[in-house]
């Protein structure tokens, strides 16, 4: 089973759900979690209750939205690899520092627990001012792998990323594997 956690990127979520329906339709048992603001907050890009419907709908499970429910991954719950798509700059740096207040930070510390790999789909608008540390952080940890990255509006957001979301499976075959898919920064 594969764990697909989402963060409140909200403008990149039809991205990623397009990626988690691709590894649906590739044979892939999927965990859906998602950060409780995620679960509880409309945005202009759509209804939470909509998107968790769709989540539920694709995967044929609930969807983990608490820090009680996500606790047993790991250990209890072996997943064969968590990927968060998309991972905001906010949760980027609760990993990087050690903080589990969220359902998808204490997913991805208990999945850690396990040595298996950790596949990070960034989206963020400091990615290359204050996330920058905390993605060179994560970089050199064991397990961690990135989706690579691109600047999506260098002229109007010169500090922001973004992954390739079509790379999103790429990066999890090879960090089955144990290595990095290609160069992180296109």
């Amino acid at each position: 089973m594969i764990g697909f956690a989402m963060c409140g990127s909200y403008c990149t979520h039809k991205y990623a759900i397009e990626q988690l329906k691709m590894l649906i339709e590739n044979g892939y048992d999927v965990l859906p979690i998602m950060s409780e603001n995620v679960y509880s907050t409309d945005t202009r890009f759509g209804k939470s209750e909509k998107l968790i419907s769709d989540v539920t709908e694709i995967c044929g499970r609930d969807v983990v939205h608490t820090v009680l429910d996500a606790e047993p991954i790991g250990p209890k719950m072996a997943l064969e690899a968590m990927i968060i798509c998309p991972c905001t700059g906010n949760t980027l740096a609760k990993m990087a520092n050690g903080i589990t207040d969220t359902a998808v930070t204490m997913a991805a510390k208990a999945h850690l627990r396990s040595d298996r790999p950790l596949v990070i789909a960034l989206a963020s608008n400091d990615a290359l001012s204050a996330n920058l540390k905390n993605i060179g952080q994560l970089l050199s940890r064991k397990f961690v792998y990135f989706v690579p990255l691109y600047q999506d509006d260098p002229k109007n957001k010169p500090h922001s990323l973004i992954a390739d979301f079509s790379l999103l499976r790429p990066t999890l075959d090879d960090a089955i594997k144990g290595k990095q898919y290609q160069k992180i920064f296109m």
